[in-house]
């Protein structure tokens, strides 16, 4: 790997383009090869797990007005496909829909580092764009392992969130590099393509602070949709802001550090094989990457609890007088009590809220011991009287020593877990930690392609029949052998009246 320093420069400075961040980025993506087995497995799976969780929201609100959005966008020829229906559309707008799938139900891949990323957002405007332009499986393939590389590298250098800008940005320079490497575009070509994207997609954490919206689902589709647009510019000779990173009037000059600031990317020498996405991981719970291990941590708990003072009656557990749950600094303050949210203690918070509170997924996880993509976010679940007031007596601490493990350099030591503290009301404490969730590939249980498929199966039942499950796993197992016609089965099949009834009762818009 290569250690490239980056830092703002005047104009005067007039830099060269190779000395800019954007054009290193997109060279590392056009000068991505064929994968080795193991990277191209993993992004096998990932393109599994994406048809899985988008599958399962097809009859979400966000997802189904996105959908009507992209489906009033027909004229393009050939187009590309969108889970939930048999219309082609626009690239960009297939995109948009299927972005929204996929990010949903906060159920799919995630890499935490400096920042973080969810880098499963890249493939929908990559599959899009791969059926439009009439690209096979292996050049799909080589455009996610480019993208995954990007992404990650940027996640690891660059930390946005201490300066409260969405983790889109590096999503949107990410995708413009895995369209480029798709397309086998020139480095020049991807180079203002990146600019472009960061441009257009630096926005506020706003979208995930408060009461959170619908718009948590859109921020990713929005930049897979622009990094599509700004390839296309880019493609037709148009330029960007430059350097959109080292400007002082930049990215790093203003969203950032300021006028100071320094930062390091690495980013792997020629001829290095592309591995990064071999360091992110899934999910095995709809919830923030962050809750994964405290639901795991919460279920084995529920064992040690229910043995002092039995299974929780319907008023629920009074016996419990307080939960401390001992973690990182990026926990406490994103999903956790740090975060000064009252909307995290609300029993009428959005679901996007509540899979982004800390306090309400350990409750519900311990009075439950489980944890299910729709049902422990249902309303009348979040609103009942006991889970409401265990809830409200959990709280989060940030602890140095987690701190230290979620930032460790060796990622099979990282740790995304904690510790929990369950004192009752006699004072018997109940502690228990877990450094990482069960499916973590350092976790008691580790996703593999079995896992991965069996993840499918689970959201698809009764949407998918078995028959056609099986058609979209042999598909997918087989990417990079597919040619332009087959990237269609990358779609499983699914009933389309229900979608379809479900789509007649919204209201309508501009399109």
């Amino acid at each position: 790997m290569i250690e490239h320093h980056v830092r703002v420069h005047p104009s005067a400075d007039r830099l060269p383009r190779e000395d800019q961040l954007a054009w290193k980025l997109a060279a590392v993506a056009t000068a991505t090869g064929e994968p080795d087995a193991d990277t191209a497995a993993m992004a096998v799976n990932r393109v599994i797990d994406n048809a899985a969780v988008a599958v399962a929201s097809l009859v979400r609100r966000p997802v189904a007005v996105a959908r009507a959005q992209a489906t009033a966008h027909t004229g393009a020829a050939p187009g590309a496909s969108v889970f939930g229906t048999p219309a082609r559309v626009s690239p960009e707008w297939a995109a948009w829909a299927n972005g929204t799938a996929v990010r949903e139900l906060d159920f799919h891949d995630t890499y935490l580092a400096a920042d973080y990323s969810h880098p499963g957002d890249n493939i929908p405007p990559l599959l899009a764009v791969a059926q439009h332009t009439g690209r096979t499986g292996a050049d799909l393939l080589r455009g996610i392992i480019a993208a995954y590389e990007v992404h990650v590298a940027l996640v690891k250098g660059i930390c946005l969130h201490e300066h409260r800008i969405d983790h889109v940005a590096h999503l949107g320079a990410a995708t413009a590099c895995g369209l480029g490497a798709l397309l086998r575009l020139p480095t020049e070509t991807v180079h203002q393509a990146v600019q472009q994207t960061v441009h257009t997609t630096t926005a506020t954490r706003q979208s995930r602070k408060g009461e959170i919206s619908s718009w948590k689902a859109y921020a990713p589709a929005f930049a897979g949709k622009a990094a599509v647009e700004a390839i296309d510019r880019a493609m037709r000779g148009e330029t960007s802001p430059s350097p959109v990173y080292e400007g002082e009037d930049g990215f790093l000059a203003w969203m950032l550090d300021g006028p100071q600031s320094d930062y390091t990317v690495r980013l792997p020498a020629p001829g290095e094989p592309r591995r990064a996405i071999l360091e992110t991981y899934t999910k095995e719970h709809s919830a923030e990457y962050q809750a994964q291990a405290v639901i795991d941590l919460a279920r084995r708990l529920r064992e040690k609890t229910v043995s002092l003072v039995g299974a929780p009656p319907a008023g629920g557990w009074g016996r419990i007088r307080s939960v401390v749950l001992h973690t990182s600094h990026h926990t406490h303050h994103v999903i956790g009590s740090g975060a000064n949210d009252p909307q995290k203690y609300d029993p009428e918070a959005s679901r996007e809220t509540l899979d982004h509170s800390l306090p309400y997924i350990f409750a519900v996880a311990l009075e439950d011991g489980t944890w299910h993509h729709e049902r422990s976010y249902a309303p009348e679940r979040a609103r009942r009287a006991g889970t409401v007031e265990l809830w409200r007596r959990i709280t989060t601490v940030e602890d140095p020593e987690w701190t230290h493990r979620y930032h460790h350099p060796d990622p099979r030591r990282r740790a995304f877990g904690g510790r929990a503290v369950i004192t009752l009301d006699d004072g018997t404490a109940i502690e228990d930690e877990l450094a990482v969730a069960d499916a973590h590939p350092a976790g008691a249980r580790p996703f593999d392609r079995p896992g991965y498929a069996d993840k499918f199966r689970t959201l698809t039942e009764n949407v998918v029949t078995p028959a056609d499950q099986d058609r979209f796993l042999d598909a997918a197992e087989r990417l990079a052998e597919l040619a332009t016609s087959d990237l269609d089965s990358l779609f499983p099949a699914v009933e389309t009246e229900a979608v379809a009834a479900y789509d007649a009762g919204l209201p309508k818009g501009v399109f």
